[in-house]
């Protein structure tokens, strides 16, 4: 027969002692320790400022819809699974986009039409803020002063200008990029698109009076977060903010590959000049 032995009693002193710990160090101090920590791993360059170098890639179905979504056929419904659309959940703060009622009936119709209207089908640039969550990787390169994004899809870049704020010369497809560091954050004013590109597959979009202020923020090594605060008074009616997260790819000898699409448009873009043979 085994003896049973009593657990030894923990002093009502060490307890009482503990407990005072709990109650006297509030959420606010544990979650600035936990800050600081994080912030400690984040590697920087010689100016102090977070280190963004690196090929960066969003893995979430952002792409094909802003907003929560249901899993669907996608555009092409005789190819089965392949292409078909996967569910996700919104990256939209209060999960809606805040619509115009007449922007929102053209945002139906690009939905339906999307096959052949999607600017993304017809291999034009994406766009800001599009771009970094279509789903390729792309690169940050971070100089002294300025920082370059490439993009791997239809070989996009945008040269991001931390000097004195620039003006747009002429709207573009990626628009102009003026940034600033906001303490550990950097800031993207961007302005001068041409509201051609769409914000997804499901026929979101802007026009031309788009106003897009982007944050990136290096969380740790290997994440950042992203943010895009868009406001559009032609179309919604009030800013809205995405929010998601950006991975550093660590693959060894990892590279961004080309996607010079162009050539898997062109039935799409002009198969309707062919010469029609008659019989």
């Amino acid at each position: 027969m085994r003896h049973r032995f009593p657990a030894p009693a923990i002093p009502a002193f060490l307890l009482a002692a503990a407990a005072l710990v709990l109650v006297t160090t509030p959420a606010s101090a544990q979650n600035a320790a936990a800050a600081a920590n994080n912030a400690a791993r984040v590697p920087r360059t010689a100016d102090g400022h977070p280190d963004l170098n690196g090929i960066w890639q969003a893995f979430n179905s952002a792409n094909w819809d802003l907003q929560d979504h249901s899993p669907g056929p996608g555009t092409m419904r005789q190819t089965g699974a392949i292409g078909a659309e996967p569910a996700g959940q919104s990256v939209v703060e209060g999960g809606t986009i805040p619509y115009l009622p007449a922007a929102l009936e053209k945002k139906k119709k690009n939905f339906e039409n999307r096959r052949t209207d999607d600017p993304e089908a017809k291999c034009y640039m994406p766009g800001i803020p599009r771009a970094n969550y279509l789903g390729m990787p792309f690169q940050i390169v971070q100089s002294n002063r300025d920082l370059l994004f490439v993009y791997e899809f239809a070989s996009s870049n945008r040269l991001v200008n931390m000097g004195k704020p620039i003006e747009a010369g002429s709207d573009t497809w990626m628009g102009t990029s003026n940034g600033k560091w906001e303490g550990d954050t950097l800031a993207i004013d961007v302005t001068g698109l041409n509201g051609l590109a769409w914000l997804d597959r499901a026929g979101d979009y802007m026009t031309d009076n788009a106003h897009v202020v982007e944050r990136f923020t290096r969380i740790d090594r290997d994440h950042l977060n992203y943010e895009a605060t868009i406001e559009d008074s032609k179309v919604f009616s009030r800013p809205w903010k995405i929010s998601l997260t950006l991975y550093r790819r660590v693959e060894k000898n990892f590279q961004l590959l080309e996607f010079k699409c162009v050539e898997f448009a062109e039935e799409l873009l002009y198969g309707q000049y062919k010469k029609q043979s008659s019989k």
